[in-house]
Order: C-alpha cells, then structure tokens, then sequence
C-alpha cells in the first residue's frame, strides 16, 4: 500500500512541476497596461497586437501559446506582424476593464484570440475552435487566420 500510495505522491508532484514549468500567463499583472504597452509596441514596429486570452488553468491555452512559439511557420508569421501577449482571464483575475478593451471575448470560451491595430481598435475576435483538429491545433488553419489579419492583409481592403 506505501508503495502505491508513494507512486501516486510522485506522479502528482511530477504533473505539478511539470504543470508550473507551463505558465504562460501573469495573474499578477494589470492587463490593461499591458494591452497599452503592446499597442505602443505595435506603433513603434508597424505592427498589430495579437492577445491570446485565457489562462493557466486551460490545458487548450498552453497548447496554443506552446504551438506558438515551437511551430516555425506560426511563429513567423507572429514574429513579423504581431506583438503577442497572453492575457489573463481567471477565477480570480477576470480583468473587466481589459476584458472590455478587448470586445468582451470571453463569450467566445478559451482561448480566444483578438486582433487589435496599433492604434488599439479591436478588428477581429477568434474564436479558437475554427482552428482545432483533433486534440491540437491545425497548423494550416491557424497560419490561415494569421495571415488574413496581418497589416498588410488588412491594409489592401482599405
């Protein structure tokens, strides 16, 4: 029994490190400042913000924010166009007044992923279920999403 009871300790301790090595979103920090911070970013570099909204208590979210940043094709696409951050939304952060900079998002479940210019106008609100397949993400699908939402992409419709 102490040995099935010890097994069990450790594979708890071992998902729980492994579980903080995966923290991709600061509960701590006040989000609107750094949705101001990012659209200050964005002017200086010509670029548009990309919030990833969500948390650390999403398994959905950390997929997302890990494709992100090991997947080459995504992360070209956000490295020349975006200023990415990752905001909170938690049980105890639900950050209202960033939540309404951002279009109230939260409607659309997590992650959910806003497009805003470098002037700080929400353009689009995604819904991350249309890039799903299966139990990740579909790289075709998410690139797709990126690319129709890139300053250039956006600028040739006006």
């Amino acid at each position: 029994m102490k040995k099935i009871f010890g097994f069990f300790a450790l594979a708890l301790f071992l998902c729980n490190i492994s579980f903080a090595q995966n923290k991709v979103y600061n509960e701590d920090i006040d989000a609107v400042k750094q949705i101001k911070t990012a659209i200050s970013q964005a002017q200086k570099e010509n670029k548009f913000v990309l919030c990833q909204v969500g948390g650390n208590w999403c398994p959905w979210c950390l997929r997302f924010a890990e494709l992100a940043s090991t997947n080459d094709s995504i992360k070209n696409v956000i490295d020349k166009n975006f200023i990415y951050i990752h905001v909170n939304y938690s049980k105890g952060h639900k950050n209202p007044e960033a939540m309404k900079m951002l279009g109230n998002p939260a409607r659309f479940g997590f992650p959910v992923f806003v497009i805003l210019d470098n002037e700080g106008k929400y353009l689009h609100i995604q819904n991350s279920a249309y890039l799903e397949e299966g139990k990740g993400y579909d790289v075709k699908k998410v690139v797709d999403f990126l690319e129709h939402w890139t300053p250039e992409s956006v600028r040739t419709l006006k």
